[in-house]
């Protein structure tokens, strides 16, 4: 893999310090070249280095993580998010496919977050900027996700998508209108980012849009007919929470 040149951008000295020593010890394909103690001081190196990865911090002084990136004429690097805090902006972050890492930094997350930003590529950014930037602005209700696939980024509105099926390590995602498609993602993962208000987990396979149930089929546990007229399992421990929501 090619040498990738990084900045850090933080305003603790200590939090600096800690990060390039993990990153010195564990990520030797990353050379980092250059710090700054807040946003306006990002902005300046990064111009200055041009560089593969930015980690660039929440909370700054002056001016936060998120205000950086607007005030830059164009995004052609990575960019991995540090914080010190269970932030309200992590769901928005992880909407938008963006790597994030919680302080003190986990070593494993460090080296898999490095490792997707040299494998990924940097075009993509723009494009989770854009989504992460509308979900910012939408807190709570995220209208915009990020899909991964095997041909990459793909981003949907999550209103769109009527139901989610497991497919092993991966996730079949069927829309109102565009075709199906395979999302390298478990559907774990997608319960844990989805709103809870919006989707349902009707069965350990499958997670529906309530917004597009069309009826419900009585059964042992049942099933669930939805508006495109897909047929939905739902099991028998999940049937009395799922009569309590749509009633």
């Amino acid at each position: 893999m090619k040498r990738l040149s990084a900045v850090i951008i933080d305003d603790e000295a200590k939090g600096r310090l800690a990060l390039r020593e993990k990153i010195n010890n564990y990520c030797p394909t990353v050379e980092i070249v250059d710090e700054a103690a807040d946003g306006l001081q990002g902005v300046d190196i990064i111009t200055q280095h041009d560089p593969d990865i930015v980690f660039l911090d929440i909370e700054m002084p002056r001016m936060d993580g998120f205000e950086m990136i607007q005030m830059l004429p164009g995004v052609d690097f990575h960019i991995i998010f540090t914080t010190a805090y269970d932030h309200y902006a992590i769901k928005a972050i992880k909407y938008s496919a963006f790597d994030y890492l919680l302080k003190p930094v986990d070593i494993e997350e460090l080296k898999s977050a490095v490792d997707r930003a040299g494998h990924y590529p940097v075009k993509w950014t723009h494009d989770k900027i854009s989504t992460l930037q509308d979900n910012l602005r939408s807190q709570p209700n995220l209208g915009k996700i990020a899909i991964p696939t095997m041909e990459g980024l793909l981003f949907f509105n999550t209103a769109d998508i009527v139901h989610l099926e497991a497919q092993s390590n991966y996730t079949m995602i069927y829309f109102e209108e565009h075709p199906k498609l395979l999302a390298s993602r478990t559907l774990k993962e997608f319960e844990e980012l989805l709103p809870a208000d919006l989707f349902y987990r009707t069965h350990h396979s499958h997670i529906i849009n309530l917004h597009f149930i069309k009826k419900y089929i009585r059964g042992e546990g049942g099933q669930i007919q939805l508006q495109n007229n897909d047929f939905v399992p739902l099991s028998r421990r999940k049937k009395q929470r799922f009569l309590e929501v749509i009633m």
